[in-house]
């Protein structure tokens, strides 16, 4: 298993909640900010990805299916049956192949700034990530934690962590139409106004999970799209009040019937 983990909490009432952050970030980049609205009132539990964080890196590359497979043994380990699941960028990736390939582990799905295909992402953006150096990053608060906190605080091994996230998910056509339809746990989408995602991708992932409708005739969907104001990609979770208050009142909403 190779995925490091830490759980906080500072009550149990509500359901176990997994983190997942994003590609060359960790856990305390990622959600520090956010991490104690989070907490309050639910077992959060928080995941290093391979290579990242205080995590090793192993001898295979960057994937979903093979990130998801770590989470799976990490929950397996923790003898936790069902979360609900908040990923963002990589992260968001990685929740949405537990919600279509894992579904009894899912209760409630939250995916920020990620697109479920290829055709949803703004191309500068692959192409930036995928000519990422340790001499683009030099003097970042990412590089500063991962010599911080890396098993191999070094810049050889950071740069290949920048070539395998540049290689991330090679070759993965993405999710057809019907696959995010068909995810059972009720989904909330957020993204940035000036994201990496185009809105307009947001826009039809939500349609797929059933919402752009007239609620007051119909009713409020399960699943649901958060659009943060004068948010990029980099500060995707950076409205932190903003960000609390979508996430709990997602997750904390009561249970609706299909």
């Amino acid at each position: 298993m190779t995925c490091g983990c830490t759980t906080r909490s500072t009550a149990r009432a509500g359901h176990p909640l997994l983190l997942l952050h994003g590609g060359l970030f960790d856990i305390d980049q990622q959600f520090g900010a956010v991490l104690p609205g989070l907490a309050a009132g639910r077992q959060v539990i928080a995941c290093d990805f391979q290579a990242h964080g205080r995590t090793n890196d192993v001898d295979r590359p960057l994937r979903s299916a093979d990130l998801a497979g770590d989470v799976v043994g990490l929950l397996g380990h923790l003898g936790v049956s069902t979360v609900d699941v908040f990923g963002f960028s990589v992260g968001g990736a990685v929740a949405l192949y537990l919600g279509i390939h894992h579904p009894e582990l899912v209760r409630r799905l939250v995916v920020s700034s990620v697109s479920f295909h290829p055709d949803g992402d703004r191309p500068e953006n692959s192409e930036a990530v995928g000519e990422m150096t340790v001499d683009m990053i030099a003097g970042t608060p990412m590089e500063a934690a991962y010599l911080a906190k890396s098993p191999h605080p070094d810049k050889e091994h950071l740069q290949t962590l920048l070539t395998k996230l540049g290689g991330y998910d090679k070759g993965f056509a993405g999710w057809s139409d019907d696959q995010i339809a068909d995810i059972q746990a009720p989904t909330l989408i957020t993204v940035g106004d000036c994201d990496a995602v185009k809105l307009e991708h947001a826009v039809k992932f939500l349609r797929l999970r059933g919402g752009d409708v007239n609620g007051d005739f119909v009713g409020v969907p399960r699943s649901q799209l958060a659009v943060f104001p004068g948010t990029t990609h980099f500060f995707g979770l950076a409205r932190t009040e903003l960000v609390v208050d979508v996430v709990t009142t997602f997750l904390d909403a009561p249970e609706q019937a299909d």
